[in-house]
């Protein structure tokens, strides 16, 4: 994924039976790593929904890299392999759901809509002094409005061993400036080849494709409490106006906007696939 952080946790993920062995449908909880911590691949034999207050989370499934910001949370389906990274002090939680009594079926990852009332709910399902009428009751309005966001927010990764070395360099260092006739060159093959292969496998234009892998890495260094200035720098903008421009494209609103909101969750998540190919 992202280039990992100096003084970055790395922890392999074994079978919580305290969580997944559970005689209830739902184990909620939360923690706060104090420093930048990232999980082995893994997954869990419950389906698992995770989300983050104060900073990010961010999530390598297969070939798509998903970004979850204050306000959503994503739902990872059980037997999934999976590795994620969460910012330092960020608050973290996480819900595990067993399968055989879960109503419902997302068969791959999914953004999910954290509303104040659904990450209340979930929070409340973490105390350990429920008695089981009013966890019963608890769950089962967790189960009415649980919902996918509107908007997913993936970055697809090509998957095509002609340009997969791109991808990964710029996932190390999105601010990489290198043209596509530059790393044509570097890879000894057509700027035609590239164009073809990146529309071909994500949809987008190798531009594009960048354009969205920044603002993926964005979301990350604003939660952190950088400016736009800094980020902007940090991700190979000349100006800015560039990157905030960048974002909009993407995100469909400002940087400032998208998380300055007055409940402190996130406006609606944009597709960022169908609006840059509108733009």
């Amino acid at each position: 994924m992202w280039r990992r952080e100096a003084g970055t946790v790395v922890r392999r993920v074994g079978v919580p039976p305290e969580r997944e062995a559970a005689p209830f449908v739902i184990a909620a909880g939360f923690r706060i790593p104090r420093v930048p911590t990232e999980w082995a691949p893994h997954a869990h034999a419950s389906h698992e929904l995770v989300w983050v207050r104060g900073g990010t989370l961010t999530s390598r499934v297969a070939d798509r890299v998903f970004t979850v910001s204050e306000g959503y949370g994503l739902w990872m389906p059980a037997g999934v392999v999976h590795g994620g990274r969460a910012t330092a002090g960020a608050e973290f939680h996480d819900a595990f759901f067993a399968p055989d009594r879960t109503p419902f079926v997302f068969g791959e990852p999914k953004a999910i809509a954290m509303t104040p009332l659904l990450a209340s709910l979930l929070t409340h399902l973490a105390r350990t002094d429920l008695d089981a009428a009013a966890r019963a009751r608890a769950e089962s309005v967790v189960f009415d409005v649980l919902q996918p966001a509107e908007r997913q927010f993936a970055l697809q990764l090509p998957g095509d061993a002609r340009i997969d070395a791109i991808a990964e360099a710029l996932l190390d260092d999105p601010a990489d400036p290198r043209s596509l006739e530059e790393w044509a060159r570097w890879l000894g093959i057509s700027d035609r080849t590239i164009t073809r292969a990146f529309r071909h496998t994500t949809g987008l234009s190798f531009a594009q494709w960048r354009q969205v892998l920044r603002v993926h890495r964005a979301l990350t260094l604003l939660s952190e409490g950088f400016d736009v200035t800094t980020v902007s720098e940090t991700l190979g903008y000349a100006q800015p106006s560039s990157f905030i421009a960048a974002f909009r494209r993407v995100m469909g609103t400002t940087p400032g906007a998208f998380f300055d909101t007055a409940d402190g969750t996130p406006e609606g998540v944009r597709n960022p696939v169908s609006r840059v190919q509108n733009s």
